[in-house]
């Protein structure tokens, strides 16, 4: 019985010894950037400045643009900077020769820095780089840079040159000389040349909420270049992006891997993010997938690449955080991930995307306690980082293969971006290995016997004249039509308002309906012979009564308690929030706007009844202003009767925020809504 935490410690000590004191050579090139990004470690200011300038560089078409972006960019950074530089700021050129040789230098240098990361521009000098990786025993995976297109043409300019970087590469390296360790595995030769891509390079409009077309367009471009694949034996890994993308990409793959042509093709892979806690279920319904197709897969385990997108946007969004939030427990289930891919190597082959030297010593144990042969996963790594890991890997006789992205240097600025982030982590264990010098033990810790923190939700403290009784005011989360459940309720939803199509709808006053002398129709703008709905027209007699009514109905509602009208409008939220799926569906219907927008604007018309709600009671309580002899109350007082007429293109959203803070603040409504959504 195997000691699995000693077998990992041996094998990390064992990977430790094996990296040597390696360094970049002092004031060469690396040094120099190792400098930098050392002092950007110090300052999390100066890197965020320092990054946002990498990132938007490739828009600045000239030198006063650059050196504009420089100044105002580090400025921000403040007493972060050192003084020399501080004093220097005001003093950068704005235009002129000196201008253009910062503006030059500041580009060189950010180009300089990406092709540590980035393999070359052209699949020639990719070629050179693909070259020297083999020399050096180590395998590749090539990935064309490029983020998610925008065009139809870009999208087509993607499957052109991923077909020819196959038919380019393939030519070249099948005919290098065979290297035993990285073209082989104990089934037999493994494909030389092995490329990755992201799907959604493959279609302009790849979208979540809509599977089907999203699946079919992209097959239909995905494809071509499997089948080129396949005849010129490649390898083809899908690239795993952010988390709204997830199940569609996961679907995809298994799509057109059941296709019959493909079926029986084991030269296929995709990435699967550790730092997700739904990965446990999404690799066990591969595993059950790759069973029934009867064709093996492999995974590319990493930990995931995009944590402060997820983090950020689910914060913006007040969605819940799909990713843990600590490192360790990421690193904890990468190791439970770990054990399950080497129980089920037959279906789902593994390849351990790392540089944390904990995470691949465990495998190596996890591989030694199931008695699995020597070589029977491969590490992936990432090009221009941590390349005396790499070696020693090798030494130990271990598969390692380097994904090495080439393209433009400047568009690959995003690329670049996340990878310096990488190195400049607080939690990055190559910073804690290379730059802190964190000691071996600590380092190869048990993730599960780390301390972090209880996860806590952040409150918002209350507004010091905040309402008692209400929570603080938060926006209504919009629906994540990436969900499969939220695209199946939205289609329900739909599929039931179609069924209340055509109904009539006479006015209201004083809360009966009223009779109509005519009627026009409401028409589906999507589907213009499609009525939403007969709506009356209603008369100026009766626009008389209505305004009879609200004065009458005044002096009431002004005198009903603020608490109390503000209750109204939480009730009336509840019931927005109820119905909200059923509202979205009439915009889509009566307005013809996307299913995102017509959510958007219910979620917004539930927002102004809380939020409403709240500034009432914050207002409700008079305020005292005495002076010397004299007592003063300021308070806020109704005005009296108040006509809403709202525009088409928000119907519900304007037409709510217009109506509640009259209404919340004392004063009877005439609601009059637009023409184009009177059935809403």
């Amino acid at each position: 019985m195997i000691d699995l935490e000693a077998r990992t410690h041996d094998y990390g000590r064992e990977i430790f010894a094996r990296l040597g004191g390696a360094n970049p050579v002092l004031l060469g090139p690396r040094w120099w950037d190792d400098r930098l990004l050392e002092w950007t470690m110090d300052n999390e200011a100066v890197k965020v400045q320092l990054f946002r300038f990498i990132d938007v560089l490739p828009f600045l078409d000239s030198s006063a643009a650059i050196t504009r972006h420089l100044r105002e960019y580090f400025q921000e950074a403040g007493p972060a900077l050192p003084g020399w530089l501080r004093r220097a700021l005001p003093w950068v050129p704005r235009d002129g020769l000196a201008a253009k040789l910062l503006a030059a230098t500041a580009r060189h240098n950010a180009q300089r820095l990406a092709r540590r990361f980035i393999a070359g521009e052209t699949i020639q000098e990719a070629l050179h780089s693909i070259a020297r990786l083999r020399r050096h025993s180590l395998a590749f995976t090539v990935d064309l840079l490029g983020e998610a297109t925008l065009t139809e043409v870009e999208a087509e300019r993607y499957q052109a040159e991923y077909l020819n970087l196959i038919a380019g590469l393939s030519r070249s390296v099948n005919a290098w000389p065979t290297v035993p360790l990285i073209d082989q595995d104990q089934r037999g030769p493994l494909p030389r040349v092995n490329v990755s891509i992201k799907l959604s390079s493959l279609y302009s409009q790849f979208d979540p909420i809509d599977p089907e077309g999203t699946s079919r367009a992209v097959r239909a471009r995905l494809r071509p270049i499997l089948k080129a694949a396949r005849r010129h034996r490649v390898f083809v890994n899908v690239d795993m992006e952010q988390y709204a993308y997830k199940d569609l990409t996961l679907r995809i793959f298994r799509e057109v891997l059941d296709e019959d042509e493909f079926r029986d093709w084991p030269d296929a892979g995709i990435a699967i993010q550790a730092y997700l806690p739904e990965s446990t279920a999404d690799l066990e319904q591969l595993a059950r997938w790759a069973e029934r197709r009867g064709t093996s897969v492999w995974i590319r385990l990493i930990k995931g690449a995009y944590w402060d997108y997820e983090t950020v946007v689910a914060a913006q969004q007040n969605w819940p955080v799909p990713v843990f939030t600590h490192k360790s427990a990421t690193d904890a289930h990468y190791e439970r991930l770990t054990r399950f891919l080497l129980q089920h190597q037959a279906l789902l082959r593994p390849a351990f995307g790392s540089h944390n030297v904990r995470s691949l010593a465990h495998a190596l144990a996890v591989a030694d306690e199931l008695g699995l042969p020597p070589r029977c996963f491969e590490v992936q790594m990432l090009y221009g980082m941590a390349e005396p890991l790499q070696e020693a890997l090798v030494s130990l006789g271990q598969r390692v293969r380097i994904y090495t992205p080439f393209g433009q240097l400047l568009p690959g600025m995003a690329y670049l971006v996340r990878r310096l982030l990488e190195n400049t982590s607080n939690e990055s264990f190559l910073r804690a290995r290379f730059t802190e010098h964190v000691p071996e033990e600590e380092l190869l810790m048990n993730p599960l016997d780390k301390k972090t923190p209880a996860l806590q939700a952040a409150a918002r403290p209350l507004p010091e004249n905040g309402p008692p009784a209400l929570p603080p005011f938060q926006n209504e989360p919009l629906t994540d039509f990436s969900r499969d459940e939220a695209r199946r309720a939205m289609s329900q939803a739909l599929e039931q308002t179609a069924t209340q199509l055509g109904r009539q709808y006479l006015p209201v006053i004083a809360g009966r309906e009223v009779a109509a002398e005519s009627f026009f129709d409401s028409l589906n703008p999507a589907h213009s012979r499609q009525v939403v709905g007969r709506c009356a027209r209603s008369t100026a007699a009766q626009a008389e009564q209505a305004v009879a009514a609200a004065v009458a109905a005044f002096p009431g509602w002004r005198d009903t308690s603020p608490r109390e009208r503000a209750d109204y409008l939480v009730r009336a939220a509840q019931v927005l929030r109820r119905r909200r799926l059923e509202l979205a569906a009439w915009e889509v219907y009566e307005c013809g706007k996307q299913w995102r927008e017509a959510d958007a604007d219910v979620a917004e018309s539930i927002d102004y009844c809380e939020y409403y709600a709240r500034e009432m009671l914050r207002l409700a309580g008079p305020v005292r202003w005495d002076l010397p002899g004299e007592e003063n109350l300021h308070l806020y007082e109704p005005r009296g009767v108040t006509v809403v007429i709202a525009p088409w293109n928000f119907p519900l959203a304007i037409l709510c925020g217009m109506s509640t803070a009259a209404l919340v603040t004392g004063n009877p409504i005439i609601m009059k809504p637009a023409e184009q959504s009177s059935v809403i």
